[in-house]
């Protein structure tokens, strides 16, 4: 390039320079606009949650629910295991506020401290799961071959024992306590993230930006976690919080048999089950439980059904 063409490209650069610090108020305002305020997959998939105004309540319901729990010992002053027989099967007052159950003990009390048992067995259990299912979906999807093969026959052969039986059978090999039960419902979910992170790894792998990935030499490791997990997300969030919901579900129904946690340790589903005997002279012992179990699983199933609806591009808003 010639000193005059040089001379001739940066007078026309103070040119165009001035010309965008002249621009009238209105545009600068639009271009600021466009710059600062794109309209991004995340804040489309935000807008159209928000949209939801009963999933948003749901929300508040399980964060009420989870607060309470977390926050039991300053909620109430009773003991949740201790015994007062001078109050047996107090109907609820404003001394007892959900009444007492056949040994007076305040039912209100061990909703809260139960509410931290079901509440880790629905939680953890769904997270350690999603832990090992989702790597072993992406290698399955990835590497595919007899890597592939040899992980989903594992999962199918998981899936061939009914869910419930499976889980009874392992709690009563592996012992009735919390522990055992959030990793047999683990085990459980597990096949649900593997099969689902396969699938979804397999439609992506063509897909440009993972090509691209492999030609410049990325590692398996990067691609797998970097380009292809990122944007899955989406469909692993839905099924968790659906997931969570038949844990604690799941949870309560093994405390409700005897295989969850033992007594006297308040958990919801163990209190459905000593609150049978009295459905007709004290039903408050087996209706606030049950009724604390289906207003946070059905929270729970409308936030996941919001989710889905967020995270399916058919169902943005234009």
């Amino acid at each position: 390039m010639s000193i005059r063409e040089f001379a001739m490209t940066n007078s026309n650069n103070n040119m165009l320079d001035k010309a965008e610090i002249s621009l009238p108020g209105n545009v600068t305002s639009l271009a600021e606009a466009t710059l600062f305020k794109r309209d991004t997959p995340y804040t489309r998939t935000v807008k159209e949650f928000m949209r939801h105004h009963v999933a948003i309540g749901a929300l508040v319901v399980i964060a009420i629910i989870v607060l309470a729990a977390i926050f039991a010992p300053h909620l109430t002053t009773y003991d949740p295991i201790g015994r007062n027989s001078k109050d047996r099967l107090h109907e609820p007052s404003a001394e007892y506020l959900f009444g007492t159950d056949s040994l007076g003990r305040d039912v209100f009390t061990r909703i809260l401290y139960g509410g931290q048992i079901s509440l880790q067995v629905g939680f953890f259990s769904i997270i350690l799961a999603a832990v090992i299912g989702i790597p072993l979906g992406l290698i399955a999807g990835f590497f595919g071959g007899k890597v592939d093969n040899l992980i989903m026959r594992v999962m199918d052969l998981i899936l061939a024992f009914p869910g419930l039986i499976l889980i009874i059978w392992l709690v009563g090999l592996l012992g009735s306590n919390i522990l055992n039960v959030i990793i047999a419902i683990a085990l459980f979910s597990t096949p649900t993230y593997a099969r689902l992170t396969r699938g979804q790894t397999l439609s992506l792998f063509q897909r440009d930006y993972v090509l691209a990935a492999r030609c410049i030499g990325a590692l398996p490791k990067r691609i797998m976690f970097v380009h292809i997990l990122p944007n899955i997300l989406g469909s692993l969030i839905v099924i968790t919080t659906l997931g969570v919901s038949d844990a604690i579900i799941t949870g309560a129904s093994l405390s409700f048999l005897g295989l969850g946690v033992r007594p006297p340790t308040p958990e919801w589903g163990a209190m459905l089950s000593d609150g049978r005997a009295y459905l007709r002279n004290a039903w408050w012992i087996a209706f606030f439980p049950g009724m604390t179990i289906t207003l946070l699983v059905l929270a729970l199933n409308t936030v996941g059904d919001a989710f889905r609806d967020a995270f399916d591009p058919n169902t943005l808003s234009k």
